[in-house]
């Protein structure tokens, strides 16, 4: 068994054990301390913020005086090249960091350790590699800045200078010859990665535009600006030409209406509005192409379709061949608006539907359409066979006596019936008349034409009279009366009047 004796021996060892340990682990470790007084390279020592001991290389690399001097002062001095050194030092805990400067220049490297409080600072160089790796990178490095044409630059997070390349200083020297120092050139605001901003040069009071964009990496700010001073004004020039175009689309009696490519209204002009009834503020949400046309429907300034299914899929196929130029619809409304609606193809995908009113247009044909069949109607009843000839001596008019007479319908004919084609059918039905082509000259005379007569035979025996008239436009009247003699022949200089009265 063990003894009391034994038992105390122990505890009192355990306890002179933990009391040493205990006071190694409060007490500073001479790492940092002695390790920087004994360190024959650049070495600060901090306590806290206060500059505690610094070796002689350090006074050669930075002149900072113990007790005079603070952290503040090494991390403004070094914040330029080493990007990452802490603005305050670490007052708990133990550890160690290794942070690289953004040049070649020497020292290249910092070593911070702490400890209970106390900061350790080393400056050192990264040992060069083997062989030629480092003068070529380094350049590399001198070729990219040199030949790059585009402005690069990189900042830390607090928007100081730290790099620049040989674009960025050529621009700084064109904006600010007086002061090429003086930074930011462009200011771009904390929270964009991306913008447009201007520059004013000196010479010529010139202002550039410039696409100016932001990436950070590793706590580095990398910025660069594209000079796009060619693509504002192309954009400018466009905007000028459509406020151009939509000037003179406002004076259009026509409605217009331009989808794009993605098939959203792009421009529209006043008559669109006054003639679809469409409201100002649908129309420049610039709604979808099925959108505009299902407002139209809804409001009945298009046809009413008998099957919204088939109309939706009647105008799919209407925008598919308004792209290819081959939509033209008349749509006759419920009011008694007609509207003249085409599609036509634009560059770049856009497609172009144009809306005219024809509803004027439309009742004066329905009008002189009536007053056609009226004076068709009446010279129907007349027993006298007319015809009348176009001064290109095409056959325009004849009544219905004129085709019962000559057992002719030319109102079904695909082809145009001349005057040289009338004579060869009326040569077949009657006797032979030596004076057939003097009415043949007579319709294609564009001179100053008289009225004459001749008489006819038909082959039956019956005795007609032909009276040939010029009338309005050049035109010719042929009438073929029964009953009526005719008075002598027509010369062919210049044919004998006729009185045509009853």
């Amino acid at each position: 068994m063990i003894s009391a004796i034994e038992i105390l021996v122990v505890l009192c060892a355990a306890s002179v054990s933990g009391v040493v340990a205990w006071r190694w682990i409060r007490s500073p470790r001479p790492l940092l301390a002695e390790q920087c007084q004994s360190e024959d390279g650049i070495c600060y020592l901090f306590d806290g913020d206060d500059l505690h001991h610094a070796t002689d290389a350090a006074g050669d690399f930075l002149p900072l005086v113990p007790g005079d001097h603070a952290w503040f002062d090494l991390y403004d001095a070094v914040i330029d090249r080493f990007v990452q050194f802490p603005l305050t030092p670490k007052t708990t805990g133990a550890g160690e960091t290794t942070l690289s400067a953004v040049d070649s220049d020497t020292p290249n490297r910092v070593v911070i350790a702490w400890q209970d409080g106390k900061s350790r600072v080393t400056f050192t160089d990264t040992p060069e590699p083997e062989g030629p790796v480092r003068n070529i990178d380094r350049s590399i490095v001198q070729r990219l800045d040199t030949s790059l044409t585009v402005p690069v630059w990189h900042t830390n997070t607090d928007g100081r200078m730290m790099w620049r390349n040989a674009a960025y200083q050529r621009l700084c020297e064109a904006a600010h010859p007086e002061d090429t120092a003086k930074e930011p050139l462009f200011d771009l605001p904390a929270q964009e990665v991306s913008k447009r901003l201007p520059l004013r040069l000196s010479e010529g009071g010139k202002t550039d535009w410039f696409e100016v964009t932001r990436t950070e990496l590793d706590g580095i700010l990398c910025h660069q600006a594209i000079c796009i001073s060619a693509l504002i004004h192309a954009e400018e020039a466009q905007r000028n030409f459509v406020q151009t175009l939509t000037k003179t689309f406002a004076q259009l009696s026509i409605g217009l209406a331009i989808f794009d490519r993605n098939s959203q209204l792009a421009l529209f002009n006043p008559a669109l509005v006054d003639l679809t009834g469409l409201k100002a503020e649908f129309l420049s949400a610039r709604p979808a192409v099925q959108t505009f046309f299902d407002r139209l429907r809804e409001t009945r300034k298009m046809p009413e379709p008998k099957s919204y299914i088939n109309w939706r899929n009647a105008i799919t196929d209407m925008i598919r061949a308004a792209k290819d130029g081959r939509y033209e619809e008349v749509w006759s409304l419920d009011n008694g608006q007609t509207f003249r609606v085409k599609g036509r193809p634009h560059p770049d995908g856009a497609t172009a539907f144009l809306v005219e009113d024809i509803t004027a247009e439309i009742s004066l044909t329905r009008t002189f359409r009536a007053e056609l069949e009226l004076g068709q109607s009446m010279l129907d009843t007349l027993e006298d066979a007319i015809a009348v000839f176009s001064a290109s001596g095409v056959l325009t008019f004849s009544n219905l006596a004129y085709q019962k007479l000559w057992n002719v319908a030319p109102n079904i004919s695909f082809a145009d019936v001349t005057i040289y084609d009338a004579i060869q059918h009326w040569k077949c039905k009657s006797a032979p008349n030596p004076m057939w082509p003097q009415i043949e000259d007579f319709v294609r005379n564009f001179g100053d034409r008289k009225p004459w007569s001749m008489p006819l035979y038909l082959g039956n025996g019956a005795e007609l009279t032909c009276l040939i008239s010029p009338i309005v436009s050049g035109a010719t009247l042929i009438r073929f009366d029964v009953g009526k003699k005719a008075i002598g022949t027509a010369p062919v200089s210049e044919p004998e009047p006729v009185d045509l009265g009853d």
